[in-house]
């Protein structure tokens, strides 16, 4: 998966000094696996890699729902005076706030429909299933009882015939 180099740098900013946060909490908290953290400080040490310019900067509808409502998150947390500044470093308007939080509830929405219709559909199908159960133990009961008079019918035609 591509992050934007927004979402990289602020991983690398908590992993880095001042905050100096393990890779490992930094990475459970993003949502993102600690291996890659680690592949980017080993290419910034290396000097294959710039903190700031390297890459390219996904246009905000490029960015996936999980940068997306973690941006949303994050920008929910600023003051109104600080919230201007935090828009242009990560190249966003606040028209992109608003069509993502849309996007999202959309998406939860959609989310909840399906299963909501796919439990529907599992509780039709229990209610199939247990109908030709019972069917079937009803059958397996006659079966049983067919099976058992049989027995006694030949028990008793054989008792007949030594008298």
């Amino acid at each position: 998966m591509k992050y934007s180099i927004g979402f990289r740098n602020s991983a690398l900013r908590k992993v880095l000094p001042p905050e100096n946060r393990s890779v490992y909490s930094v990475a459970k908290e993003l949502g993102i696996s600690p291996v890659t953290i680690q592949s980017w400080l080993s290419k910034l040490k290396e000097g294959t890699m710039d903190l700031e310019t390297d890459g390219f900067e996904p246009t905000p509808s490029q960015r996936g729902a999980a940068e997306k409502l973690k941006l949303l998150l994050e920008s929910k947390s600023l003051h109104e005076e600080d919230q201007g500044e935090w828009l242009r470093k990560h190249g966003l308007h606040t028209e992109h706030l608003s069509l993502w939080a849309q996007e999202l509830e959309n998406l939860v929405t959609d989310k909840q429909e399906n299963l909501r219709r796919e439990n529907t559909e599992l509780k039709k199908e229990l209610k199939r299933i247990k109908k030709e159960q019972e069917r079937n133990q009803k059958a397996m009961a006659e079966a049983l009882a067919l099976l058992t008079l049989k027995k006694k019918a030949e028990k008793l035609f054989e008792s007949d015939e030594e008298e």
